[in-house]
C-alpha cells in the first residue's frame, strides 16, 4: 500500500509519472534500452532533453531571451556560482568592489548570504528574524551598483511565501524556487535568473534547473572552474559532461502530467485548495496552529505546532503525533531538525485526498 508522503524533499512523485517510467523502465521509445543506460549524447536521448526543456518553457512561459539548464549539486551550489557568474571578477582586490542585497527570510537565505559573502560584500537589507522568520518583510529598494538582489521566493523551512515580486529596477532579481517551481503562476520577465532542485516539485533529487536571463551569461571571470560557469554549460547544452539523465527524463514526464492537468494555472487551483483545507482546520483547532502570518502562508510547506506550551508535554505531543501518523500511513510529518513542530508538504503530486486524510487524522489525535 502506498503511503501519503509530506516529505519536504524529496518529495512524493505522481503516480502516473511512477506507473509509466515502470513501464519504460526496460525500454523507452522504442530504443530497446533504459534511459540510465543511455549514452547522453545519442540520437535517444537527444529527443529526450529537448522535450523536457520545451515543456518546462510552454509551461513557466519561459520568454525567448532566457536560457534553461540542467545542473547538478542542488540549489545549494547555486549560492555560490550565482555571484561567480554574475559578478564578473571576484577575486583579489576586485572583491571590495562588488555587492549584492539580499533578504534575509530564513534557514537557506542565510546560507545563500554566508556563501556568497565568500566572494562579494553581501548586504541584508531586510530580515524577518525577529519574529522566527513568520513573515516576509517588506524589500527596500536595491543600490544601483548592486550586482544582483537575492530572495527566497518560498521558504521550505518556515512555511513562508512571498505575495509579490519585488521591484529591483535595473538590478537582476534572483530568486531560489526549489519547493514552488510550477506550483502556481510566476512571470519569468521580473527575474534575471531562477533556480530550483528539483526534488520537491519537479523530479527526483539530483537535478538543478537554471533558467537565465541571455545578458546575464558570459561576464564570468576566466578563474572560475568550468563546471561552475553558466556559459560553458549553456555553449554544450547542459552536456559538458554526463548530465543526470534519468532525473531529467523523469522531469520530463511530471511535465506532461502537469500539462495534461491543465497547467500552473489548474494546478494552482488545487494547491490553494488543498492549502485551504489544511489552515482552515488548523486556525479552528484547539491542539494545533500555524505560527505563520496569514498573507505569508506557503502553499506548499506547511508548519504547525501543537498549542501546548509546557515543553516536556509538547514535546511528548509532537513524538507521539509523528509516531501515530506514519502508523497510518502519513509519513515524513516531522518539522525541521532545526526548528521542531510538525510540517506537512503538499506538493503539487500530493493529491487533496492526503491532505484530507491528514485533516481526519489530526481531529482524531485531538479528540484523543
Amino acid at each position: 500500500m502506498r503511503v501519503y508522503n509530506f516529505s519536504p524533499g524529496p518529495s512524493m512523485l505522481p503516480l502516473p509519472v511512477l506507473e509509466k517510467a515502470a513501464t519504460e523502465m526496460t525500454d523507452v521509445n522504442g530504443s530497446g534500452q533504459s534511459v540510465m543506460e543511455m549514452s547522453h549524447r545519442s540520437k535517444d536521448y537527444k529527443p529526450i532533453i529537448e522535450k523536457t526543456e520545451a515543456l518546462l518553457r510552454e509551461l513557466m512561459g519561459i520568454p525567448s531571451n532566457y536560457r534553461v539548464l540542467f545542473l547538478q549539486g542542488g540549489a545549494s551550489l547555486q549560492f555560490s556560482m550565482v555571484p561567480l557568474n554574475l559578478a564578473g571578477s571576484v577575486f583579489a582586490d576586485s572583491k571590495a568592489k562588488k555587492r549584492m542585497t539580499i533578504i534575509d527570510t530564513g534557514i537557506w537565505a542565510k546560507k545563500a548570504a554566508e556563501e556568497t559573502a565568500k566572494y562579494m560584500e553581501v548586504n541584508v537589507a531586510a530580515s524577518s528574524k525577529d519574529k522566527a522568520y513568520t513573515y516576509i518583510p517588506t524589500a527596500p529598494a536595491p543600490d544601483a551598483n548592486d550586482v544582483y538582489y537575492h530572495i527566497t521566493w518560498n521558504n521550505t523551512i518556515v512555511g513562508t511565501k512571498w505575495d509579490a515580486i519585488p521591484d529591483t529596477g535595473n538590478v537582476p532579481l534572483v530568486t531560489d524556487i526549489s519547493s514552488s517551481i510550477l506550483s502556481e503562476p510566476l512571470d519569468v520577465s521580473r527575474f534575471g535568473l531562477i533556480y530550483a532542485g528539483a526534488q520537491k516539485n519537479l523530479g527526483p533529487a539530483g537535478v538543478t534547473v537554471v533558467i537565465i536571463r541571455q545578458d546575464l551569461i558570459g561576464t564570468v571571470s576566466e578563474q572560475v572552474p568550468a563546471m561552475l560557469r553558466y556559459d560553458i554549460h549553456d555553449k554544450e547544452g547542459s552536456m559538458y559532461n554526463t548530465p543526470p539523465c534519468y532525473g531529467i527524463y523523469i522531469i520530463g514526464l511530471v511535465l506532461e502530467w502537469l500539462k495534461s492537468l491543465g497547467g500552473v494555472t489548474a494546478i494552482a487551483e488545487i494547491n490553494k485548495n488543498k492549502a485551504n483545507l489544511l489552515y482552515d482546520y488548523l486556525d479552528a483547532s484547539k491542539m494545533f496552529y500555524s505560527p505563520v502570518e496569514k498573507k505569508f502562508r506557503s502553499l506548499m510547506n506547511i508548519p504547525f505546532i501543537p498549542r501546548e506550551t509546557e515543553s516536556e508535554r509538547k514535546a511528548l505531543l509532537e513524538k507521539s503525533f509523528v509516531s501515530e501518523a506514519a502508523a497510518a500511513g502519513l509519513v515524513n510529518l516531522a518539522g525541521h531538525r532545526l526548528v521542531g513542530g510538525m510540517r506537512a508538504s503538499i506538493y503539487n503530486a500530493m493529491p487533496a485526498d492526503g491532505v484530507k486524510a491528514l485533516i481526519a487524522f489530526m481531529e482524531k489525535f485531538e479528540k484523543q
